[in-house]
């Protein structure tokens, strides 16, 4: 899992109810349930009308990746593929397509499997490409749906500020109705500038960066598919895929050259 991810969701969260539980009102006078049903269901409701269904089922795939660590990621790709490397050397390419049922991801295990049907380099290449612009393009649909969402949500927001403010002036002479009407005018703006601000608008931003980085992944993977369709000794192969990773393991350093005598 991404820790900056994960730290800046809890680190947000928890600070925020560290300043409402450390003021004199406590929690309970930011829990409003009209106003969790106006800015959630809202934003919920007017996010599948703008977008088709095809579109939103991409949200929960998305959403994982981002809480997914890339540099694990790297470098379990670049470990599975010398193992590949490894086995094809041994057993042939017809044993790729056995270790293409365990590959750790979707790209992988059609270049796996082409690469066991005998499929030249070059069309390899174009195939993967073609992988990367179709990934691509699902993470930037990804990016407009909540892209969208934090904008719809304090929209909703102020809907819900104009509910509470009408049904409180509809109210003057009761005092008593005043406080809740007031209450519905207030936290759902606050509910809606903290759904944006804190979760949908840096999704925005943390899949642009995600887009980058699935494309080095992307590159990497052409990179040691055609070492495994080609003749590169695993030797060479580990030193071209050494330049994908920030900090290469041990097992993954470069060796030294000999010393001649």
């Amino acid at each position: 899992m991404d820790k900056g991810t994960l730290f800046g969701i809890l680190a947000g969260t928890g600070l925020i109810l560290l300043a409402i539980l450390t003021g004199s009102s406590g929690l309970a006078a930011f829990i409003n349930l009209p106003g969790v049903l106006i800015v959630i269901g809202g934003t919920l409701a007017a996010t599948a009308i703008s977008f088709p269904t095809k579109e939103l089922k991409l949200i929960p795939p998305v959403t994982r990746r981002v809480f997914n660590n890339p540099q694990t990621e790297m470098l379990s790709l670049v470990r599975y593929m010398l193992d590949c490397k490894k086995t094809a050397s041994k057993e042939g390419p017809l044993a790729l397509e056995r270790m293409a049922k365990e590959a750790p991801s979707g790209p992988m295990e059609k270049g796996l499997t082409l690469i066991a049907d005998g499929t030249d380099s070059q069309a390899l290449r174009e195939i993967l490409s073609t992988e990367q612009r179709s990934m691509e393009g699902h993470h930037r649909v990804g990016q407009k749906i909540f892209s969208e969402m934090g904008k719809l949500a304090p929209a909703f927001g102020m809907i819900g500020t104009l509910i509470g403010l009408v049904q409180m002036l509809a109210t003057l002479d009761d005092p008593a109705s005043i406080g809740p009407s007031m209450a519905v005018a207030l936290l759902t703006t606050l509910y809606g500038a903290l759904l944006a601000n804190l979760f949908f608008l840096p999704m925005v931003s943390k899949l642009d960066r995600r887009i980058g980085i699935e494309g080095q992944q992307i590159q990497a993977m052409i990179a040691g598919m055609l070492c495994i369709n080609g003749d590169d000794s695993l030797a060479i192969m580990r030193e071209k895929m050494r330049a994908f990773l920030t900090e290469p393991p041990e097992e993954l350093e470069a060796t030294p050259a000999p010393v001649e005598q």
